[in-house]
């Protein structure tokens, strides 16, 4: 099972409908390339009340998440409405000291708050916001 089947499970487990938005480019380079919708988003959710971009990753979430913080596209996706969520899986011990073992998901939902705007930097550079 892929991380993306993993994700997609656990979004529809939760009630979300949704489908997978990253392709696959045979032609790309020699081995092909995987492209994501915006750089950023390998699956699109949605409720009655949201929709949710999903980054799925395995266990080089810091690289993705670093990567989703570097995006001016999410921010434009975070301010037209949508949720952005990152969901990296491992594997876990289900006992401490045991042998079984258990897919899980680690989950990061982005705000607004998690970026640093380019507006921000302007006003900061600009000593505040009451100056013009």
């Amino acid at each position: 099972m892929t991380n993306t089947s993993r994700t997609l499970k656990y979004l529809r487990d939760k009630g979300w409908e949704a489908g997978v938005v990253e392709r696959f480019l045979f032609y790309a380079g020699k081995h092909g390339r995987r492209i994501d919708l915006f750089n950023i988003i390998d699956i699109v959710a949605l409720s009655k009340k949201s929709i949710i971009g999903v980054q799925s990753c395995g266990q080089s979430f810091s690289e993705h998440d670093k990567k989703i913080l570097d995006s001016l596209l999410a921010v434009k996706w975070l301010k037209s409405g949508g949720r952005l969520i990152l969901i990296g899986w491992r594997k876990l011990k289900l006992k401490r000291g045991g042998k079984a073992m258990r897919w899980r998901p680690r989950v990061k939902e982005y705000t607004l708050k998690d970026f640093v705007l380019l507006e921000d930097l302007v006003l900061f550079y600009k000593g505040g916001k009451n100056e013009a």
